[in-house]
């Protein structure tokens, strides 16, 4: 979807899974940063029946940030801090390798914070919440971490789950050049952090997904070991895809 501030808003519908289904169309979104909407943005996000909003970010960022303007549009909000600190803030190493880097990243992401994302997924799996998008900063990370997993979940093959984490890659590219105009020390953040934090190298993705089949045999063991039941992932399936 197209928005005036928000650059990586997108449906996860469309995609053919294993069993012959496909993910439903306009029901599950991933996303950018909502708290940059504009009012036209926000309402266009009720227009196409957003009822559920999980932000991803960590606490800092919501507290000098924002959120989805909630008070003003209805919706549901949750609150789910994937990391305790950005790459900006955090301990990161100096790995200068693009797919080395993100690897290290989402592994790490993986063993801090399994947890969180069963948490988002069973949010997801509710009653009364679909449509519903989840979000990061840059809808790279964090939020393409937990779009593999429910894309796993539902069948989805993993080159199509790489390549959807590949289109943030012009997502980004339209977020800096927006910046440049409309925000400019947004702007100024990415071009003084490195190129690596913004990358989205559909490699990093099916190497992390490797390692879940390697590890537990399929991702659906991985959730499974997390705690996300089976009730929950037949939820899903039932919610997120049409024959």
């Amino acid at each position: 979807m197209k928005l005036e501030a928000v650059h990586n808003f997108r449906d996860l519908g469309g995609y053919p899974t294993n069993s012959g289904q496909m993910t439903k169309w306009r029901t599950l979104y991933r996303a950018d940063g909502l708290y940059r909407l504009t009012p036209s943005d926000a309402q266009a996000a009720i227009d196409i029946g957003v009822r559920t909003v999980i932000d991803l970010r960590t606490h800092k960022e919501v507290e000098t940030r924002g959120t989805f303007p909630v008070e003003k549009f209805p919706v549901k909000f949750h609150h789910l801090s994937i990391i305790d600190a950005t790459w900006n803030d955090g301990d990161t190493p100096e790995i200068e390798d693009v797919v080395e880097f993100l690897v290290w990243a989402y592994r790490h992401m993986i063993a801090n914070a399994a947890p969180k994302f069963a948490d988002a997924i069973e949010i997801i799996a509710s009653t009364d919440v679909l449509p519903l998008v989840f979000h990061c900063a840059a809808g790279k990370d964090r939020t393409g971490v937990l779009a593999a997993l429910v894309l796993s979940i539902l069948g989805v093959q993993e080159e199509i789950i790489s390549a959807d984490y590949g289109l943030t890659e012009s997502a980004m590219k339209r977020l800096i050049k927006w910046a440049e105009v409309s925000q400019p020390d947004l702007a100024t953040a990415y071009a003084n952090m490195p190129a690596r934090f913004a990358a989205a190298d559909p490699r990093a993705m099916a190497i992390i997904l490797n390692d879940l089949n390697t590890k537990y045999g399929s991702v659906q063991n991985f959730v499974r070991e997390i705690g996300v039941s089976d009730e929950t992932t037949n939820t899903l399936r039932k919610s997120l895809l049409v024959n």
